[in-house]
């Protein structure tokens, strides 16, 4: 990984003399209606797993015990005492309770510890051009996909009105993000589209298996499995940028580690290269840098910093984000809890609200002074991480540096306190440096380690809390650098047009049977506006 820092004085060029040619994209993609898609689903397997296994008295009549498949059943006539019963009972409870969750892999309990790279393993249609955990995970992960599309009706709306047009034909688009159901949504949506895609996970903790197993079934050349190490990360990389007979000329970049890595390794991919989409602050700040050093080969579209990234995104999905995550992995309640979120940008902002409202105490820290006054305005008390981690039940972290709780802070938190990262980086936690003898690691649950100091102290490590995304920015963003005529956009930095931030906006509206209120002419005349947008200068955020 490599680090970079940040001037604050690298100027971002807003592209404001191509805005009037871009809207055409998002005018030519407008829908003025999108089918309401909403559907509630509650689903209790372990409730529904362990009700089969429920004593009942001996006069009344018995059902049945209901398996879920042939080896449950073998495996439950293995167990002829009711101590032996009633173990397997909440072993299957909790093993059907974890792989319908989210964020945790199908089988993670039952994988073997052979490394995916040393496995030989062929999808249906005959191929071996990708690298998964488990690829009979596949079914599974179909239906978490399919799921996700149920609340994702822009994207789907997205994908069927322009893949008749093929805007994507003749892309070849390299993708390193977090692979979710979510962005295998977004992957699928761009094959629609005419693409062709090869991806990778940026982060080594937050893959689903079961949704990069399905991406490979379907014939996308997935590279990823939760729980990486780096060594595995950087080879996931190569194995997505080198490929005999495909070179990329597209990159879609969480993080700048993709983008990184070809410039190291592979420089001549950017010859033939349209340009890269970045989604994260501290990918987009690695951009600033190759910009300011005159290194940047090909125009970059910084998304993460797009006004419905920075407000849709990080601010109200990550509120809901990080309640998902932390309740799912600890099952704690938050009443009364002492928290500190390091950061208050949109995502820690989220994090606060949301934590506040269960009735946590939270403080803040920050480096921004503006940031920080919009904390305490908002009731949040503003402090320092080493005055007050020895009183802390939880650490949050989301801001996109590292080391921002460092070796000497885990050594003095109180036992039992809670350890999680919010933001793009796994390395805003030291945790290479709890990887010494005198610590003992103990896996809990999927997710969730116990790192136990030698006088018995421990500390609950938290993997990686997942992010719900907002990703039609990110497909037209793709389809604006990959359509745009030659010399409409330099070797810089660019932020996504307003037309299209208004576009991606619009298409959520209908799914809350929103109405928008348009100008007279007059009206528009007298702010100086189009009646149709972009009603926000370039500049705002």
């Amino acid at each position: 990984m490599t680090d970079t820092v940040v001037d604050s004085k690298t100027e971002v060029k807003q592209g404001t003399k191509y805005v009037k040619e871009t809207e055409n994209v998002a005018e030519k993609y407008s829908v003025l209606t999108v089918s309401k898609n909403s559907s509630d689903v509650n689903m209790n397997v372990g409730e529904m797993t362990s009700a089969a296994f429920t004593a009942v008295p001996t006069l009344k009549s018995v059902k049945k015990i209901q398996f879920a498949n042939a080896e449950d059943k073998q495996e439950f006539s293995k167990y002829p005492t009711k101590a032996g019963r009633r173990s397997l009972s909440r072993s299957i409870s909790q093993s059907s309770t974890d792989s319908y969750s989210s964020a945790a892999s199908y089988t993670d309990s039952s994988d073997d510890e052979t490394s995916p790279r040393d496995k030989a393993q062929v999808n249906t249609h005959g191929s071996s051009d990708f690298c998964v955990k488990n690829i009979k995970q596949a079914e599974f992960g179909r239906r978490e996909i399919e799921i996700a599309e149920q609340d994702m009706s822009a994207l789907i709306s997205l994908r069927k009105r322009a893949q008749g047009e093929k805007p994507l034909a003749g892309a070849k688009i390299v993708g390193c993000t977090h692979i979710t159901a979510q962005t295998a949504v977004l992957i699928e949506t761009l094959v629609a589209l005419g693409a062709q895609c090869r991806w990778t996970a940026c982060n080594i903790y937050s893959t689903q298996n079961e949704v990069a197993a399905a991406l490979a079934e379907t014939g996308v050349p997935v590279f990823a499995w939760k729980g990486e190490s780096e060594d595995d990360f950087w080879w996931c990389i190569d194995r997505c940028v080198n490929t005999e007979g495909w070179q990329a000329n597209m990159i879609l970049d969480d993080g700048g580690d993709l983008t990184h890595w070809v410039y190291k390794k592979y420089p001549s991919v950017f010859k033939k290269a349209r340009g890269i989409v970045e989604e994260s602050v501290t990918g987009v700040h690695r951009l600033y840098q190759l910009s300011k050093a005159g290194k940047l080969c090909v125009p970059a579209m910084n998304v993460n910093d797009s006004v419905t990234k920075q407000k849709f995104d990080n601010l109200y999905c990550c509120r809901e984000s990080i309640l998902d995550g932390l309740k799912r992995t600890t099952d704690i309640m938050f009443g009364g809890k002492q928290v500190v979120v390091c950061g208050y940008g949109e995502v820690g902002k989220g994090c606060c609200t949301a934590l506040k409202a269960l009735g946590a105490i939270v403080c803040i820290t920050e480096i921004d002074p503006i940031c920080a006054l919009q904390a305490c305005m908002d009731g949040f008390r503003v402090v320092k991480l080493s005055e007050v981690i020895r009183q802390m039940d939880v650490v949050i972290t989301c801001t996109g540096n590292k080391n921002v709780v460092t070796r000497e802070q885990l050594d003095r938190m109180k036992n039992g306190c809670i350890v999680c990262n919010m933001g793009h980086s796994n390395t805003e936690i030291d945790v290479a440096s709890l990887r010494s003898p005198e610590l003992t690691w103990e896996r809990v649950r999927s997710q969730v380690d116990h790192i136990i100091w030698p006088d018995g102290k421990r500390v609950v490590l938290l993997a990686e809390v997942v992010f719900l995304n907002s990703l039609h920015k990110t497909a037209l963003a793709l389809i604006e650098l990959f359509n745009a005529p030659e010399g409409r956009y330099k070797q810089d930095v660019y932020l996504l047009p307003k037309k299209m931030d208004e576009y991606v906006a619009s298409l959520h509206l209908p799914n809350f049977d929103a109405h928008l209120t348009e100008l007279t002419d007059e009206q528009a005349k007298y702010m100086g506006l189009n009646k149709n947008g972009p009603f926000k200068p370039n500049y705002y955020r």
